[in-house]
């Protein structure tokens, strides 16, 4: 008697606990359709994302669920209160054939997002390439003018003053180079100019040269366009392939329950039907 009453809570708590998560999943999913667009690929891409994250909650309550009622047919001849077995087989195989939908869905969805984010950079590049091109332009059409360039060879000389005069006190250089807000390519005219103290004025006048100048920033402009590419590119990659493959682990499991379920479920009613009334 202690032994029905142990089994009988227990199948109880499991079948509690597997509705509870069952329907914790649905009403997640009622939620995220409430802000999901259609025709938007990134809400498609989230939506997938959040679904497959969550979709391992009601793959355990199916689970819980389905052990309560095995523990009812082992206690006694039927299961106690209503039998949902049917209705969450049929919703095991719904969620399986959804999560395989979902799996080659997302991997183009990502696909698709991941190119148009590599054009997006791609033309954003162009356009910062473009506006330094104009900039350039301006500088060097300024520079025609004799005023101009008089105050270009003045700021030269200033500049050059002010690294030979660094260069003579040893403590200054130092704190110089260990200043964390001192550009970097400052701090590596200094150190050249250590180097090569006959060089100064051609060191000053490659990074004072608006084509040099210029050609760095373009330099940077590229070396920044790659890593973004590629970081773009390698999170599309690890996204499709976790998401993706997470679906196609999720769809097998709900079929299998699913299919499986109903199926026994469909032999143990042909059989009570065939079997002889006493």
């Amino acid at each position: 008697m202690v032994n029905r009453v142990a089994a009988s809570n227990t199948s109880l708590t499991l079948k509690v606990v597997g509705i509870v998560c069952i329907l914790s999943f649905f009403v997640d999913f009622v939620i995220l359709l409430l802000g999901f667009s259609p025709t938007n690929k990134q809400s498609q891409i989230a939506l997938a994302t959040a679904l497959v994250d969550r979709g391992i909650v009601p793959l355990v309550g199916l689970g819980m669920l389905l052990a309560g009622y095995w523990i009812d047919e082992v206690g006694s001849d039927r299961p106690q209160g209503i039998d949902l077995r049917f209705p969450v087989l049929i919703i095991s195989s719904i969620l399986g054939l959804m999560f395989l939908l979902i799996f080659p869905l997302h991997l183009n969805n990502v696909r698709q997002a991941s190119t148009q984010t590599v054009t997006q950079i791609s033309q954003e590049a162009q356009q910062a390439e473009n506006q330094l091109d104009n900039q350039l332009s301006q500088i060097q059409a300024q520079l025609n003018n004799a005023q101009a360039k008089a105050q270009l060879e003045q700021a030269r000389t200033q500049l050059k003053a002010q690294i030979t005069e660094l260069l003579k006190d040893e403590q200054k250089y130092k704190q110089a180079l260990d200043n964390p807000q001192l550009p970097a390519d400052q701090k590596d005219l200094l150190q050249k100019a250590k180097a090569n103290p006959q060089e100064l004025d051609k060191l000053i006048a490659q990074r004072t040269d608006p084509q040099t100048l210029a050609n760095d920033r373009r330099s940077q402009i590229r070396q920044r366009k790659e890593e973004v590419e590629k970081q773009a590119k390698d999170n599309a990659w690890k996204s499709g392939l976790r998401i993706g493959f997470s679906s196609l682990l999720l769809s097998i499991g709900y079929i299998i329950i699913g299919w499986t379920g109903l199926r026994g479920m469909g032999a143990l009613q042909s059989a009570k039907r065939k079997a002889p009334a006493r």
